[in-house]
């Protein structure tokens, strides 16, 4: 084992600060990667302060952090796929079972006995896996994924959560060049389902409440944008739509969205509103359409993500912070007040006692 700096939340009340952490010595099959960037997702918001301890309560301390970009500094003797100096990234897994047909079929995401990146039960050293909120990580090769050297850093690290999380049902519902897409929300999902939908060459609709959002959804790449709220700019769009991606947490009408689907059209949720949503089922049977969900995607699929991204020059808008601010950035997260991720730059780890 050897100590790492990191933040971590003590208690659900606490705020983040500094403190020091074991990590486990690379085995013959781990890469050691000095983490450069680390993106702050929401869920770090939620998993610190124990909202979530219904489903999966929190462990203190907790040090977040899902969103990974680094630099390789030590390999095993096994591992063949890294070199010390590799940019490295880890995403929201560090672990599965890897036997599972799920696993088999590159479906980690839905391994039983997956392994999260942090507040999850460590194999290895008996404890919890603490995340990117740290000057450094140790992961298994099977789950260190390769950066393009094009990118920036900076904007490549949320592409590890919000960029694989829009990306993967995208890509499983065939979204391509020809396609009718809506994309419901304009924030840290749904400015990324902008962009791959946009590049992916389909016609993208964004759907939005905040009629001040419409310039900067055209800059993303949006070809038109809908005020949700309007009832004629919706009735323009009915029945029209090959795939809806709705990237809202908070509480809104998803019948609405399911009467712009064409016949087989799909909507996926992304967002996870807390209450359960009324769903009418004449809005599926007539058009044969289908209501859906989607999580992060497998290993294999968030390399495919990081490539397509390198070849198109496609990271997320991000607001780059020290450490110091992780507090105020979870403050201003639950205001919506960023454009429109987070990326904290770890070098300010090191001015930390």
């Amino acid at each position: 084992m050897y100590n790492a700096k990191a933040y971590a939340a003590n208690s659900e009340k606490s705020p983040l600060a500094s403190t020091t952490i074991a990590r486990r010595d690379p085995t013959e099959t781990d890469v050691q990667i000095e983490i450069l960037f680390c993106g702050i997702c929401h869920s770090d918001l939620h998993q610190a302060r124990n909202e979530w301890s219904g489903v999966m309560p929190t462990v203190y301390p907790c040090v977040p952090g899902h969103e990974i970009v680094g630099r390789v500094t030590k390999v095993g003797s096994a591992v063949t796929k890294f070199k010390v100096g590799d940019l490295a990234a880890v995403g929201c897994m560090v672990d599965s079972d890897g036997t599972c047909p799920e696993c088999k079929q590159g479906f980690e995401q839905f391994c039983p006995n997956m392994t999260l990146t942090y507040n999850f039960p460590d194999k290895h050293t008996g404890g919890v896996t603490y995340g990117g909120y740290s000057d450094s990580i140790v992961v298994t090769e099977r789950f260190v994924l390769k950066v393009p050297s094009n990118l920036s850093l900076a904007g490549t690290a949320p592409l590890l959560c919000a960029g694989i999380t829009t990306f993967s049902p995208l890509h499983h519902w065939g979204v391509t060049k020809g396609k009718k897409v809506g994309i419901v929300g304009l924030g840290g999902l749904g400015h990324m389902g902008v962009k791959f939908a946009h590049a992916l060459g389909a016609h993208v609709v964004l759907f939005t409440t905040s009629p001040n959002k419409k310039d900067d959804a055209l800059r993303l790449g949006a070809d038109e944008v809908v005020i949700s709220k309007n009832a004629d700019e919706m009735a323009k769009h009915a029945a029209s739509f090959d795939f809806i991606l709705d990237c809202v947490s908070a509480d809104h009408d998803i019948n609405a969205l399911l009467g712009l689907l064409r016949r087989d059209g799909n909507l996926t949720l992304v967002g996870a509103p807390e209450k359960p949503m009324p769903v009418s089922s004449f809005n599926l049977i007539f058009g044969r359409r289908s209501l859906s969900g989607s999580p992060i995607g497998g290993i294999a699929e968030t390399q495919e993500m990081l490539d397509f991204c390198g070849k198109k020059n496609i990271t997320a808008d991000v607001e780059v912070i020290p450490i110091q601010k992780v507090n105020e950035a979870y403050d201003r997260l639950l205001k919506a007040d960023v454009k429109y991720r987070f990326s904290i730059d770890m070098a300010s780890l090191k001015g930390t006692a």
